[in-house]
């Protein structure tokens, strides 16, 4: 049973619509410019990450996409552009679309996005932690994308191991056999008065990221979010 919809930003914050009824998808495949990457970022914001850590999650990703490396990067790609989507996640039946396609291909689309992140509103409440939501969400979000692109991408970023809907490695399967590679940044801790958890790293690498030139990197807390977003987002765009 199909029981997800889209939140398409473009259309005001309360609109919901079907994966089918993005407004971007209405122009012909020969308006359509190309993107070397399509990315989507699947952001973790299940109970155990309080509202605070979920805004130092938004800034981290707002400051990465502005950053000058990963303009470097972008510019670099045969097309100079890259396709954005960013996705909240937390049970098996809670996702939601933040912010719908863009094309970053300048300063002004970079800082026009991490403005509008900035601007939309934070998730309410949530309870658990489901990676293999996450990604089945984010194929679709991927089989919606208005542009072409080589690659395909699906990024995890989450502070716990899968514990809800189907087990992490299968929706990964599922995503893989589709040509679509994911990779993992697994946050080990929320900070120094907390232990870390240095098993979540070893999970990542053997039940979230697959595909071809998958990888991980972990953050330490969320203090250190934003840096390790900034380091895998120029790795994901230049390969």
């Amino acid at each position: 049973m199909r029981r997800r919809a889209l939140l398409a930003a473009a259309a005001g914050p309360a609109a919901l619509a079907s994966p089918r009824a993005l407004p971007a998808l209405d122009r012909p495949p020969s308006a359509r410019p190309a993107v070397d990457v399509l990315l989507v970022l699947a952001v973790d914001v299940s109970r155990s990450i309080v509202e605070e850590e979920a805004r130092l999650q938004r800034q981290g990703y707002g400051t990465a996409v502005c950053d000058p490396d990963v303009a470097r990067a972008v510019r670099g790609g045969p097309t100079g552009a890259v396709g954005i989507a960013y996705v909240e996640w937390a049970d098996f039946d809670r996702q939601r679309l933040v912010l719908p396609w863009a094309r970053i291909a300048s300063a002004r689309d970079a800082a026009a996005w991490a403005e509008a992140l900035a601007a939309a509103p934070l998730p309410p409440p949530a309870t658990y932690t489901s990676i293999s939501g996450a990604i089945d969400f984010a194929r679709l979000v991927l089989a919606e994308a208005p542009w072409p692109a080589a690659r395909r991408v699906i990024d995890v970023s989450g502070d716990g191991p899968n514990n809800d809907g189907d087990p992490a490695e299968e929706a990964r399967d599922r995503a893989v056999a589709e040509g679509i590679t994911i990779n993992g940044l697994p946050i080990l801790g929320h900070g120094p008065a907390e232990p870390t958890d240095p098993y979540l790293e070893d999970y990542y690498r053997a039940r979230v990221a697959g595909g071809q030139g998958a990888f991980v990197i972990a953050a330490e807390d969320f203090a250190a979010f934003g840096q390790a977003v900034r380091r895998k987002l120029v790795r994901e765009i230049v390969a």
